[in-house]
């Protein structure tokens, strides 16, 4: 049963590495990348909510839609640094093209 359960686990990660076209091994790095930009920008989160708040704790709605609108390009930039620090930059190149090409409705 436990070989049964290693395939299982092994056969998403192929799939995935497939949709990707990457190595399973290289699809491994690149969730690590998007576990470690998720983890930064949400450390980074409090303190910077807490450096614009008011000192009575509550926070502006003007500072709230800035964040969620300035948030996207620095999760973006992260997710770049943290794939060149991992050896998977022209991956995430590529990913940012073809997500900033969605968001802006350019084809190619």
């Amino acid at each position: 049963m436990a070989d049964e359960e290693v395939a299982k686990g092994d056969g998403w990660l192929h799939r995935l590495g497939a949709r990707w076209g990457v190595s399973a091994g290289r699809a491994v790095i690149i969730l690590i990348v998007f576990a470690c930009t998720g983890l930064t920008v949400m450390f980074l989160k409090r303190p910077v909510v807490a450096f614009f708040t008011e000192v009575e704790g509550g926070t502006p709605l003007l500072f709230s839609v800035l964040y969620y609108i300035l948030i996207l390009p620095f999760y973006n930039v992260v997710l770049l640094v943290y794939g060149a620090l991992l050896g998977q930059f022209d991956f995430f190149w590529a990913f940012e093209k073809r997500f900033f090409n969605r968001i802006f409705g350019r084809k190619k």
